[in-house]
């Protein structure tokens, strides 16, 4: 019910974009003209709705409540936490726009802001990063994360996207055809928004093909056999079961990434990288209003057709990626209260990539700014390689990016299928390697059929299919957040504290009634029913159920001030 019709659509997508590219990429950009002239302000307004909605969470008395049993200790230490979360933080996007983004802010800054390449355009360039990687992705992930986390943990339900539905449908309706349908939609999110990274990934191993001389113009045909070699070893890795040691390249990746961060940081500006961390903060604050209300409407055309390259193409993707972040968020995260959820999801990464934008962005400025046009010579996919190369080891330093780009893809690529197949497969933990390889090979495809949409600008055909295929997850996970704040007014333990409340007010207005200002609120130990305490403490005799309990005027005090509570 679930597997077969998003099979089905997948595959025939598939067909449709290998056997008739320009008539797909006709169909999809008018779609996205649509999107984009009619509902591009709601990708704007819910990103920054989501923000104040795991906010207002954490804030208030919703703060409190355990993603787990009352006393459940946390799953993982703290530490080991904060290194998944910045485990999260990291892959292919970060390593495609790690350079390009700061750096395009840099010399093309956004409408209607500053003047290109002047010291006023750094600080637009890395807050306008900032907005696109740090809060506002990371909230989106936390809607979807809490969702889940909560349903499983503290609820007992399957982790699916549609449990979590279960206060406004019912449980009954979320395993029928309209739980059905938002899994299927969540799993087309996940492949689509994965495929996007994948089609990064190849973009840049591509590029640095190219400029490693190991091949002459890199095309499409090429781009198509990199993503066809880097499925091929997903597809081994899933048939082996080596989950280990898919474990093991990702920590090495880790090790990896920090490795090259740290070699940029310290043969390039270190100095501007360090003035960039403080600068980039206090941009991003002062222009957070501006930079949130960017709309068609603020700008006209030239702004509608840089919102869709990219603030509206960045929600989408963060959207078409929150089944699978957020799934995985919400595994490590057991035992955690909503409170230290939110504040570790939105303030770990975003620091993560606060110091990664810094170091990458921060040299490829430092370089366009020092004659070296980066910006004019190299592709999108291609600045880091043309940064790299104005440094020492540049050779080793451009196939360790190609080596940590071709095992996010491999890693990527193997944890969203099986995201998919566990979506597919009822939200079984371990859903079956058929199952898992076939998503992969699909989303393998899918890459492939999004670069050839683009035709020369392959970026483009990821962005503008991206975009329309998260359109209807956007709307689930509206719901989701409605459905998340009716579950937690009925927590146990929000209940507890309204009928706490209630009992308390109900016994100081029934003591001020019965004896004015002289009354005593008590505690007193109930027995079981027919059994009463005699004098030594033990049972005596029966007396009646519900027979009135001693009254508060046994232990009387001063004027409304409450005894210490006794057993």
């Amino acid at each position: 019910m679930v597997f077969g019709p998003a099979a089905v659509v997948a595959l025939a997508f598939v067909a449709w974009g290998f056997l008739a590219p320009s008539n797909l990429g006709t169909a999809s950009g008018g779609a996205l003209t649509w999107i984009e002239s009619n509902l591009g302000w709601l990708f704007v307004v819910l990103a920054s709705g989501f923000v104040v909605y795991v906010i207002w969470l954490a804030a208030s008395k919703y703060g409190r409540i355990p993603l787990g049993h009352d006393g459940e200790q946390p799953e993982f230490r703290t530490v080991s936490w904060i290194a998944m979360m910045f485990s999260a933080g990291m892959g292919i996007g970060l390593m495609f726009y790690g350079v390009s983004e700061p750096l395009s802010h840099y010399v093309s800054p956004p409408p209607r802001s500053v003047d290109g390449e002047t010291p006023e355009a750094i600080q637009t360039a890395m807050a306008t990063t900032l907005f696109h990687w740090t809060l506002h992705p990371w909230a989106i992930y936390a809607v979807v994360g809490l969702a889940i986390a909560y349903g499983t943990f503290r609820r007992g339900r399957k982790q699916l996207i549609s449990a979590a539905f279960a206060p406004l449908f019912g449980e009954k309706r979320t395993t029928g055809p309209i739980g059905k349908l938002i899994d299927v939609l969540a799993i087309f999110a996940t492949l689509f928004g994965s495929a996007a990274s994948l089609g990064l990934g190849a973009l840049q191993i591509g590029s640095g093909v190219e400029i490693l001389g190991w091949a002459g113009s890199v095309g499409n045909g090429v781009l198509v056999a990199i993503i066809a070699i880097l499925t091929a070893a997903f597809v081994a890795s899933a048939v082996s079961g080596v989950a280990k040691g898919i474990q093991w390249l990702s920590n090495i990746n880790m090790v990896l990434a920090a490795v090259l961060a740290l070699f940029v940081f310290v043969v390039g500006p270190t100095v501007l990288i360090l003035n960039l961390i403080p600068d980039a903060i206090g941009g991003y604050f002062s222009d957070l209003g501006d930079m949130a209300a960017r709309t068609e409407a603020s700008g006209g055309d030239a702004m509608a057709t840089w919102l869709s390259g990219w603030t509206v193409f960045y929600w989408a993707w963060w959207i078409s990626w929150t089944p699978f972040v957020g799934l995985f968020i919400a595994r490590i995260s057991r035992g955690r209260t909503i409170r230290q959820f939110v504040t570790g999801v939105l303030l770990v990464p975003s620091a993560v990539s606060l110091v990664w934008f810094a170091i990458f962005g921060g040299a490829g400025i430092a370089a366009q700014r020092d004659g070296v046009d980066i910006a004019g010579q190299s592709t999108t996919e291609g600045q880091l390689f043309g940064v790299l190369e104005q440094y020492p080891l540049a050779t080793v330093m451009t196939v360790l990016v190609m080596v940590l780009v071709a095992i996010f893809f491999v890693s990527g690529a193997d944890a969203a299928s099986i995201v998919m197949g566990s979506l597919s497969q009822r939200g079984t933990l371990e859903p079956s390697k058929g199952v898992v390889i076939f998503w992969g090979i699909v989303m393998g495809a899918v890459a492939a059929i999004m670069l050839l949409v683009g035709g020369n600008d392959a970026l483009t055909g990821l962005q503008n299919l991206t975009i329309i295929a998260a359109l209807p997850f956007a709307l689930v996970m509206v719901g989701l957040a409605v459905a998340l704040a009716k579950d937690l007014r009925s927590d146990p333990m929000m209940l507890r504290r309204a009928y706490a409340s209630d009992a308390v007010e109900q016994a100081v207005v029934e003591g001020i009634t019965r004896h004015g200002d002289d009354f005593a609120l008590v505690v007193e130990h109930v027995p079981a029913a027919g059994v009463t305490p005699d004098a030594s403490g033990g049972t005596a005799g029966t007396r009646e159920v519900g027979s009135p309990m001693p009254s508060p005027t046994d232990h009387p005090v001063s004027a409304g001030r409450p005894q210490e509570p006794r057993d």
